[in-house]
């Protein structure tokens, strides 16, 4: 049975009966904060469009189920949900609808929910059938069930989570992933240029463009028996190991599979993506990439090791910070456009373009519907993930939610939108006053694309390409998520 917040803790005895206390004992973590967990299926059908590529795939069945995973932090004075998907992104439009509909089922503050996505590219395509749903237009009855799906499904897993919060023995701390398995995929070439995806065969290559994060940031969540309820963990590593045309959550469901096996079959394994726009699982001395199973395994068996090792969170009072951020759009002008609608009817009739050309032109027409009140093309007839319902014509800036959920001055969970370069989740990290510090990206917004630090923009290659930013929105995210830190510390004292 719950505690209505706010009784004293069960370790005073109740010898007020008596006119005194005789004893105290510490107070059960959760006395006032109440944390629950949650999971929901929200796979597509067979047929669906597959994410992650500019071509159109159709789903041929299952290898895993893709999940909605919510945990949710409540106490006297505040309340917060942070529910991760296994989608490749999250489009403004769908987490306005769950954010709304989540906070009319709840309560919760809709500025107080976050959802995330792991970015698996063996997810669904399902932007632009949610554009049609969100817009009324008529669409394929078998895509437009499934968008009621999904959104019903993370708003649901919100719900379970909320139903389910209880007082909680909260963990945290880190493990270090020393099998590597992750990667800076940007590499410095001779000619002092950067090129993406490049070997260390090459004799053009002098060294890799930035750093890796090795750091697993982890959070459990244990009943007032000792059972683990849940586990949050936060890891920075590209998902896009499996290819191919059915459904998988990529190595995540590994992590969630060898954590079941060490921790128990019914835990919740929520794996928040870390800062990794410019990280991938390709070893550029290698000869074959490293494979879901043995990355999902080798980091569930890093996290284990370290289970029984936190250190116990002994304040747990809640704050939620959230600021919205206004990022420099790049532009598009009808000329841009109309080259871009060029390349990309001369794709979809499988003429032979250049890649970079290609994204760029996917971009500029995304940038178009973004920038424009009156686009200068029928951005839908063109793109697919890129279109929005609430974002269109936008103007010069775009705003995105930074978010901040912090619990006593042990724990700090930053959510950024976007693909974000690992210097600037380093950067969070370094300058966080809280002693565990996860940050999380691809949440709320999707929009953006890639989000990399100023410099990578001098070097350009594939990411910079396929950032709808202009220089300096990473800073900006940067300096925000402190602020922000900095604000929830003071509070916390």
């Amino acid at each position: 049975m719950l505690k209505p917040a706010g009784l004293p803790c069960m370790g005073y005895f109740v010898a007020f009966l008596f006119g005194l206390v005789v004893g105290t004992a510490n107070c059960f973590a959760g006395d006032s904060l109440r944390v629950g967990v949650a999971e929901t299926d929200i796979t597509p059908p067979v047929g669906f469009p597959i994410a992650g590529y500019y071509y159109e795939r159709l789903a041929e069945g299952t290898i895993d189920p893709l999940k909605a995973k919510a945990i949710v932090f409540r106490d006297a004075n505040a309340e917060a949900a942070i529910v991760v998907c296994d989608l490749i992104g999250i489009a403004t439009d769908l987490s306005q609808a769950v954010r709304k509909r989540a906070s009319e089922k709840t309560g919760i503050p809709a500025a107080n929910i976050v959802i995330s996505a792991t970015h698996t590219h063996t997810a669904p395509d399902y932007v632009k059938e949610l554009y049609l749903n969100v817009g009324g237009e008529r669409q394929d009855p078998l895509r437009s069930a499934y968008i009621e799906k999904l959104i019903n499904g993370v708003v649901e897993a919100i719900t379970k989570a909320h139903g389910a919060a209880q007082p909680a023995l909260l963990e945290c701390g880190s493990a270090m992933q020393t099998t590597p398995v992750s990667f800076n995929r940007r590499s410095v070439m001779r000619d002092g240029s950067v090129r993406t995806w490049m070997t260390y065969d090459n004799p053009d290559v002098v060294r890799a463009a930035g750093p890796i994060d090795p750091e697993i940031a982890l959070l459990t969540v244990r009943d007032e028996s000792g059972k683990t309820l849940g586990v949050v963990s936060n890891f920075a590593l590209h998902l896009d190991t499996v290819g191919g045309m059915k459904w998988s959550a990529d190595f995540p469901f590994f992590i969630e599979q060898t954590l079941r096996r060490g921790a128990g079959s019914e835990v919740v394994c929520i794996f928040g993506n870390g800062c990794c726009g410019d990280i991938n699982h390709i070893n550029p001395r290698g000869k074959e990439p490293n494979k879901a199973d043995f990355i999902g395994n080798s980091i569930g068996e890093s996290i284990l090791k370290q289970l029984g090792q936190l250190p116990r969170v002994e304040r747990t009072d809640l704050v939620v910070k959230s600021r919205v951020v206004k990022l420099p759009l790049q532009d598009a002008t009808k000329d841009e456009v109309a080259r871009s609608i060029q390349i990309l009817q001369a794709a979809q009739r499988k003429e032979k373009v250049d890649f970079l050309e290609h994204v760029t032109a996917y971009k500029k027409l995304m940038l178009d519907q973004l920038r424009h009140r009156e686009p200068y093309a029928n951005t839908a007839e063109h793109i697919t993930w890129g279109l929005s319902r609430s974002q269109a014509g936008v103007g010069e800036m775009l705003p995105a939610d930074v978010t901040v959920i912090t619990l006593g001055s042990d724990v700090a969970v930053v959510c950024l939108p976007g693909e974000v370069f690992v210097n600037l989740g380093l950067a969070i990290k370094q300058g966080s006053p809280f002693r565990t510090t996860m940050v999380i990206e691809f949440c709320n917004v999707v929009e953006t694309i890639y989000i990399p630090h100023r410099g990578a923009y001098a070097g350009g290659s594939y990411e910079v390409t396929n950032s709808a930013l202009q220089p300096g929105g990473g800073e900006m995210l940067v300096e925000t998520a402190l602020s922000l830190l900095r604000e929830a510390a003071s509070n916390a004292r």
